[in-house]
């Protein structure tokens, strides 16, 4: 039934017209639960109950300015009362705005930005922009990977959801590093490094050099297990697209914009990509967007080409206006320099449970940007199983902790803002509901 001015909005009320009108993601939609969000402020969240949730997934890990940043909410209505669309085509002066500050954040050798509405069309272009570029159509990519859910960026992305939405065409796949669960027997980050390197050469061998245009890479995969490249593993791909001229992309969606402690991940390895696409934690979500960073030599291509791409909203001003606060107030309130903090605290805090529950194989991350593998038995490294999961997810939820799950991990990802005494309060959660689930899954 239609909501009416004269109903009360509670929770039971929003839960009901969802399961009415609304059509989910990634769902079997006969079994959905959703929880009810009415509002939130910085890392928490509450329903119409007053029910609090103290926020670690960051939503889809892209919440980096938290919940209802008053400068950016600010931002957002005042652009809104000069401006609240325009077509792309037009010069607008917070797109400028927008474009500047992205391209100062970005290593030197960049220029230009093209603006999307979100991380998978950021994808989608770039990948269009290295095939026009280069003349070929092969684009490489790792199976332990997530690049968004339109026509090349979900078949780009590795892990399952790829198979069922196949219909793009020149797409390969390679096992990037993973030394806990090594494809190349390797012992360790030295070896497995070297194997994923030799490993990546022997595909592009295989595939025909002349033919690959791009390797898409997420700077650090988030999806797929926050796993942070071994040293020197990035600057590796680099000298093979170098070496066989091609294109390489790095994925910035989840990584960007302070998850790491840095700008962008890719400061942790030296390595200048030739495009960098990006969204999430650039405007938090507050609107749409997305975009892709393009290097000079890559732009000035297109300067008498015709670039064949376009969005009706690409660089619409409500938007942009919400990108301009978002980077002004992390700068301003030292967000990224926080997160690094933070991210030392949650390290130390997530080792010191691994010490106490054999339910952790693995602590992993940087930033606030870390994963808990979970595992029924150590020394097999058998994955949790989905029950599990469900029960952690469920009794951090009761506890009034809003988890990231992810198959037999724990995402611990909030906000860049996060503080001190909500990561304690955080990690105390993790113990209990850790606890108490061993008691019934370890082996």
């Amino acid at each position: 039934m239609a909501l009416t001015h004269d109903q009360k909005t509670n929770n039971a009320l929003v839960h009901q017209q969802d399961r009415e009108f609304v059509f989910h993601s990634w769902s079997v939609q006969g079994a959905l639960n959703p929880l009810v969000i009415q509002s939130g402020q910085g890392c928490v969240l509450w329903d119409y109950d007053g029910k609090e949730y103290l926020d670690f997934s960051s939503q889809l890990v892209n919440t980096n300015i938290g919940h209802q940043h008053p400068k950016v909410v600010a931002a957002i209505k005042a652009q809104a009362d000069e401006l609240t669309t325009i077509a792309p085509s037009t010069a607008n002066h917070m797109r400028n705005q927008a474009a500047q500050r992205i391209v100062a954040l970005a290593p030197a050798g960049f220029s230009k930005v093209f603006f999307t509405n979100a991380g998978a069309d950021a994808n989608e272009n770039a990948i269009r922009m290295a095939r026009l570029y280069t003349g070929r159509d092969k684009v490489l990519s790792s199976y332990r990977s997530y690049h968004g859910n339109t026509g090349a960026a979900i078949v780009a992305t590795g892990d399952a959801r790829r198979v069922p939405n196949e219909y793009a065409r020149g797409h390969v796949h390679f096992f990037s590093p993973y030394l806990y669960r090594s494809e190349f027997w390797a012992a360790d980050e030295a070896q497995e490094c070297a194997r994923a390197l030799h490993h990546l050469r022997r595909v592009i061998e295989s595939e025909g050099p002349d033919g690959i245009a791009a390797i898409l890479l997420e700077s650090v995969p988030g999806t797929a297990g926050i796993m942070v490249p071994p040293p020197g593993y990035m600057q590796g791909v680099r000298a093979l697209c170098d070496e066989f001229g091609i294109i390489m992309i790095m994925d910035e969606v989840m990584s960007g914009f302070g998850r790491t402690g840095k700008w962008f991940a890719l400061e942790h390895y030296d390595v200048v990509p030739d495009l960098i696409t990006f969204a999430k934690g650039v405007n938090s979500g507050y609107v749409p967007a997305g975009g892709v960073i393009i290097s000079t030599a890559l732009s000035d291509y297109f300067n008498d080409k015709m670039f064949p791409g376009g969005l009706t909203y690409s660089g619409h001003p409500l938007a942009m206006a919400s990108i301009v606060a978002t980077i002004d107030a992390m700068k301003e309130e030292g967000m990224v320099e926080h997160a690094a903090q933070m991210g030392e605290l949650l390290g130390a805090g997530l080792r010191a449970l691994a010490d106490k529950h054999a339910l952790i194989g693995e602590v992993r991350g940087m930033g606030v940007f870390w994963a808990l593998e979970l595992v029924a038995n150590r020394a097999s490294r058998a994955k949790l199983p989905a029950a599990a999961m469900n029960t952690i997810k469920a009794a951090c939820m009761a506890r009034g902790l809003l988890p990231f799950i992810a198959d037999n991990r724990i995402h611990v990802v909030p906000p860049c803002n996060v503080s001190a005494e909500e990561v304690a309060r955080a990690l105390a959660i993790y113990d209990d509901v850790l606890a108490k689930v061993a008691v019934e899954y370890t082996e």
